[in-house]
């Protein structure tokens, strides 16, 4: 369920009709801000909201631009996720690290082998969001921005990389059960 929240602002800008995008970005802003604050409340760290802060100050500047500018082509053409996923590595702080921790005692957060499934995971979303991002630039240059293919491919481009987190997971919990 973490996962769904955490891309919640970006599922409700792409399901929004994107001849009024500048309330698709604004609802993306507001649905960030909720997200925050009830992960907050519920205790998450900072760290576990690395996505989250970031969508959130992205959704803010998409809508300054927004309304500012409604003609501007920018908006199809969001790598952001990609951006923050791979800074989170570069910094050597994967984002799914402060969110794995919300789930795993701490004695166990600064052992080599969680910090390497959560770079591993990372690594993964990164190169779906950078996938899904290129595919969506090509989609929209070719006129189709909101069609049932971008559609698709937003979708695939958050399924695959769930998928692969869980069973990945799974693994690595079982090789380390087994030793």
């Amino acid at each position: 369920m973490t996962y769904v929240l955490t891309f919640l602002p970006w599922i409700v800008y792409a399901v929004l009709p994107s001849a009024h995008w500048q309330w698709a970005a604004l609802a993306g802003l507001v649905v960030a801000v909720g997200v925050i604050v009830k992960q907050r409340a519920a205790g998450y760290r900072p760290d576990a909201l690395i996505i989250e802060s970031g969508s959130a100050v992205f959704f803010a500047a998409l809508a300054a631009l927004a309304f500012a500018s409604p003609d501007s082509a920018l908006h199809p053409y969001s790598a952001v996720l990609a951006l923050i996923a791979g800074a989170s590595l570069a910094v050597r702080r994967p984002f799914t690290l402060g969110i794995a921790k919300q789930s795993t005692p701490p004695e166990i957060w600064a052992e080599p082998l969680f910090v390497r499934t959560n770079t591993v995971i990372t690594a993964v979303w990164t190169l779906a969001f950078t996938a899904t991002a290129v595919a969506l630039a090509v989609i929209a240059h070719a006129g189709q921005a909101r069609s049932t293919t971008a559609t698709l491919v937003q979708i695939a481009g958050f399924v695959a990389p769930m998928l692969f987190t869980k069973r990945y997971v799974t693994a690595v919990q079982a090789r380390g059960a087994s030793r």
